[in-house]
């Protein structure tokens, strides 16, 4: 099988925290004096410069050693795609290595580098990892920059890193973190680890619909879960349903946007990456705007289940196919590898993938842990748990801040996604404050109490609250969408712990609205 698309000679490392490390990188990130061919040989211009990305590796120290194959223009989960002929797992000849980033899987895999890069737009970082018993770390969307990286869907692509323990991936992950002002997708973004206490992990509520053998090494998984903290059951229907959306709408015409012109009918394009993308040619403003108001809908209806779990587990793939099955169907094959990993960055979460217990018949099978934007050294953190490697985000300060949420912030609330969309996470759900607060309804068109701090004794119980923790890199943002007469600012929990929560002016604590007594929120909309 073809692994390497072109080899480089190596370069003398600079000194850096990745000093001497080898890197393979995915043909579609570009290395200076290189074709990024993106698996089309007709792309045979040498890049004029590196990416962003792989500037940061070879100033931290890492040494590119050349370009891997990939199914080509980076469409599809299977690693067969290409014209440079198809990749295999290394764990057996007749199954694929998964896909786009096969050859970087591989690379890996066989030791032939320390690390590669990879890029993930509905999968492609996950699945080949899974498949070839190695480690994926999948970026929230924009924390690394995709500037210099040929682009599949550009709104959505994400570059990966795979390595055979999760302590050097992270090391290469920790490098490739950094905003660049030129790439307009790239973003300011937390990377934060976990809050105290111990973790919370969902797994799905349902039956997964696995082949046989993926279900027996799952079923081993589930019984390991706990290994990470608390597991809880969740409702993952509307992620299910999100990950049908990739390959249809909106995201469909961005490939063809991307590279639709270079889908001639000769030899050098494989077949099936044409009819796929063709598809994108048809579709219509409306189309677009129906995919995105669809989205929409199901990630406002996933969002409790962030406000219940750290993390979440899912399998990787629903089995493991051979190559001869996806000769077979090459489209619907690579439809069902993709029903865990292609929602992923359409609902902007971080993923990383990593070996879970292995089938029956020796073959890897892969488990991820999924955390909303921002949450990526969590997932890592966890990861590293389950691996047995050292967990490091311990040595890292906090930056989370704690929020007293008191009314329609409230888990399943109407403005409880203005938390949720900035990686905040439910800390405690039975809080209260000190007993000397009260609760007041405040005038507006959105019912919603604020607090204030009574000078008279303490007489009460406190009122109901829950406690958020919210990355302090979001809290501008988020205090910016308060208005009066509201305003954010400290509140004593019933233990004595200063938090912020939100209070009122002193104009709208009318005595006449005043709801203390039904002891919080909740109770009050409860109230007969």
């Amino acid at each position: 099988m073809t692994v390497w698309i072109t080899k480089v000679d190596p370069v003398e490392p600079q000194a850096g925290p990745l000093h001497g490390l080898t890197v393979a990188l995915k043909d579609n990130i570009d290395l200076a004096g290189v074709p990024t061919t993106a698996g089309d040989p007709r792309n045979d211009q040498p890049a004029l410069k590196n990416a962003f990305v792989v500037d940061r590796l070879l100033e931290a120290g890492a040494v590119p050693l050349g370009k891997t194959n990939l199914d080509q223009y980076a469409t599809g989960l299977v690693g067969t795609r290409s014209p440079y002929g198809a990749c295999h797992s290394v764990f057996s000849d007749q199954h694929v290595s998964g896909g786009s980033s096969s050859g970087s899987a591989v690379a890996v895999a066989t030791g032939q580098v320390d690390f590669a890069l990879g890029t993930d737009t509905a999968g492609s970082g996950r699945v080949p990892a899974a498949f070839n018993g190695i480690v994926g770390i999948k970026p929230s969307r924009g924390l690394v920059s995709a500037r210099g990286v040929m682009p599949a869907c550009r709104s959505l692509d994400c570059v990966t890193v795979m390595a055979r323990s999760l302590s050097v991936a992270r090391r290469a992950f920790e490098v490739m973190v950094a905003f660049d002002a030129e790439d307009p997708y790239s973003r300011r973004l937390p990377a934060g680890g976990l809050r105290g206490g111990t973790a919370v992990i969902g797994v799905p509520d349902r039956p997964l619909g696995l082949d046989p053998l993926h279900e027996i090494a799952w079923q081993e998984a589930l019984s390991q879960a706990s290994k990470l903290g608390d597991v809880v059951a969740v409702d993952v229907g509307p992620l299910l349903e999100a990950a049908d959306l990739l390959y249809s709408g909106p995201w469909l015409a961005e490939r063809w946007l991307a590279f639709g012109d270079k889908l001639d009918d000769v030899p050098e394009v494989d077949p099936t990456v044409r009819s796929i993308v063709r598809k994108g040619a048809a579709l219509t403003a409306s189309d677009a705007f129906a995919g995105f108001d669809r989205l929409a809908a199901l990630a406002r209806a996933s969002e409790p289940l962030w406000s219940q779990v750290d993390a979440l587990l899912l399998p990787v793939t629903s089995g493991h196919p051979t190559l001869a099955e996806v000769e077979a169907d090459p489209i619907g094959v690579n439809s069902r590898l993709g029903r865990f990993t292609n929602m992923v960055n359409l609902l902007d979460l971080c993923a990383v993938a990593f070996p879970g217990p292995p089938r029956t018949d020796g073959l890897p099978f892969g488990v991820q842990l999924l955390a909303p934007a921002g949450h990526d050294n969590a997932v890592i953190d966890l990861a590293a748990t389950w691996c047995g490697e050292p967990v490091t985000t311990s040595e890292r300060p906090s930056t989370d801040v704690l929020i007293a949420v008191a009314g329609a912030h409230l888990s399943g609330q109407p403005l409880n996604h203005e938390l949720v969309r900035r990686g905040a996470t439910l800390a405690s759900a039975e809080a209260r404050t000190a007993s000397d607060y009260r609760m007041f309804l405040v005038p507006g068109s959105l019912p919603r109490p604020g607090l204030t701090r009574s000078l008279e004794p303490a007489t009460g119980k406190g009122i109901a609250v829950e406690i958020w923790s919210l990355p302090a890199a979001s809290f501008a943002g988020f205090a910016a969408t308060i208005a009066p007469p509201l305003a954010i600012g400290p509140v004593e929990l019933s233990d004595g712990q200063q938090v912020l929560g939100f209070l009122c002016t002193a104009d709208a604590a009318d005595p006449s609205y005043d709801i203390t007594h039904h002891g919080g929120w909740r109770a009050f909309l409860n109230r007969t």
